[in-house]
């Protein structure tokens, strides 16, 4: 979809369901519904959103996180699986494209994961973010270059970061470069306290500016209830309140709705994607003001693998041939070493 016409976009900051996590799902599936019957036609929800993001790990010793910590590998998202199943469902019957955060288990790791589901519900990004940040080390495993890329879909051309990857100028060009239209946004919410919320809104709105896109930001919500669940200590309560600041930003850096900071809700805003080219004529940061000669990225956008095949590399050059002794044809007929093979003949 090109830079023009209306969409309509939704951000969701909802509470998760940390007693029930397939009742995160659930809500997932309620707010896609609500988001479509309002008209949106992409809706963001909040970072690792299900089962839900792991508080607990910023407020406990990793000593101590190791129950929380395998309770949450027991409810994490396998892809494909039943939850990615239900929420292509959820996305294809409203006709909406869907960005979720989830925490993805591959065998023995688990992963914060940002799909992208197309208004058929076909899921056309998943990507894993590249670097946990602080506490989250304990938890996830690193992310590759592979996930940095900008999708089309039936609302446009989409990109997605989590959290402090927007503090990676790079990270953020190589979607830039990529000519994303919509930015998605993803956010624990509630953590840190105030200041985290201030920094969120500086960095959503620059990253609109310099972009020059729709920035859609989510996060979540805790209830009173809930943070008395994940620790019963007042101070430690204190950076678990705070931090939400779900919005919609225009590329000339404006709030086009006022953000939501506290409780729940579904933020709506249409989205004149003409805006983009008004801005762009004047600083186009990949195009006209860009001076790739001087300065460029260089992303390495190949999926990190633990284990290659043999058949995946090119084959080894073959030794030129060498004189051969009668122990050497007899080693042939029963399968000899070829590394020795080669040694006796070099010695030779």
């Amino acid at each position: 979809m090109s830079a023009a016409g209306v969409v309509r976009a939704a951000a969701v900051q909802i509470a998760p369901d940390i007693e029930r996590p397939e009742g995160t799902l659930e809500r997932v599936c309620n707010a896609i519904a609500e988001a479509g019957d309002r008209g949106a036609q992409i809706v963001v929800f909040p970072e690792t959103f299900v089962p839900y993001y792991p508080y607990f790990s910023f407020v406990q010793p990793p000593v101590l996180a190791g129950p929380d910590h395998l309770r949450l590998y027991e409810h994490a998202v396998a892809v494909p699986g039943p939850v990615i199943q239900a929420v292509a469902r959820a996305a294809a019957a409203r006709r909406i494209v869907v960005v979720l955060g989830v925490n993805e288990r591959d065998h023995g790791s688990l992963y914060n994961a940002q799909l992208i589901f197309d208004a058929d519900g076909s899921l056309v990004l998943k990507r894993r973010k590249i670097t946990p940040t602080y506490h989250e080390r304990m938890i996830w495993g690193q992310g590759d270059g592979a996930g940095l890329r900008v999708v089309e879909t039936a609302a446009g051309r989409v990109g997605a970061l989590a959290c402090w990857e927007h503090y990676n100028p790079l990270a953020r060009y190589s979607l830039m470069a990529q000519h994303e239209e919509i930015h998605a946004s993803q956010f624990p919410g509630s953590l840190v306290g105030p200041v985290f919320a201030d920094q969120m809104e500086v960095t959503i709105r620059h990253h609109a500016l310099e972009s020059g896109c729709f920035v859609v930001n989510a996060t979540g919500w805790l209830t009173d209830e809930q943070v008395n669940a994940i620790s019963g200590d007042p101070k430690l309560q204190k950076g678990l309140r705070g931090g939400c600041f779900t919005a919609i930003v225009s590329p000339e850096g404006r709030h086009v709705v006022p953000p939501l900071t506290a409780g729940e809700g579904i933020l709506v805003a249409d989205l004149d994607l003409g805006l983009i080219t008004k801005r762009k004529r004047m600083m186009d940061s990949v195009g006209h003001y860009a001076r790739p000669e001087l300065l460029s990225l260089h992303l390495d956008n190949r999926p990190a693998q633990a284990l290659r095949a043999a058949a995946e590399f090119p084959p080894l050059p073959v030794a030129n041939p060498v004189a051969r002794s009668a122990s050497d044809e007899a080693d042939a007929a029963t399968g000899p070493d070829h590394r020795i093979a080669v040694l006796r003949g070099s010695a030779g």
